[in-house]
């Protein structure tokens, strides 16, 4: 069974908006793209470092220290120097906020 945690409220991510959170005492981000939900951990598998206060860009989140690009809905590299994807994390829309699911 699914281990959800509530994250948001309906409405307080508005779209190319992002909200931090921790799952777990680990860092992780909820991103609003066009309506959509998407949660990633927040570190680059580059340097271990924050990745989720880079630029997005659609659906791509850059490393604001490397430039390593991932895809947020898949945790994909999209470029270098990154070579290894980041976590993410399922999400869910209730009436009463947004959820995702613990690892």
């Amino acid at each position: 069974m699914t281990n959800w945690i509530k994250v948001a409220e309906i409405g307080e991510i508005g779209p190319g908006e992002r909200k931090f959170f921790d799952i777990d005492g680990e860092p992780a981000a909820l991103f609003n793209v066009d309506g959509q939900y998407y949660a990633i951990a927040d570190v680059c598998t580059h340097d271990d470092g924050p990745v989720a206060e880079g630029v997005l860009d659609g659906y791509a989140i850059e490393c604001p220290r490397h430039g390593a690009r991932f895809d947020i809905r898949t945790g994909a590299v999209l470029s270098f120097p990154a070579i290894v994807p980041i976590p993410v994390y399922q999400v869910k829309v209730e009436e009463d906020g947004i959820y995702v699911a613990r690892p």
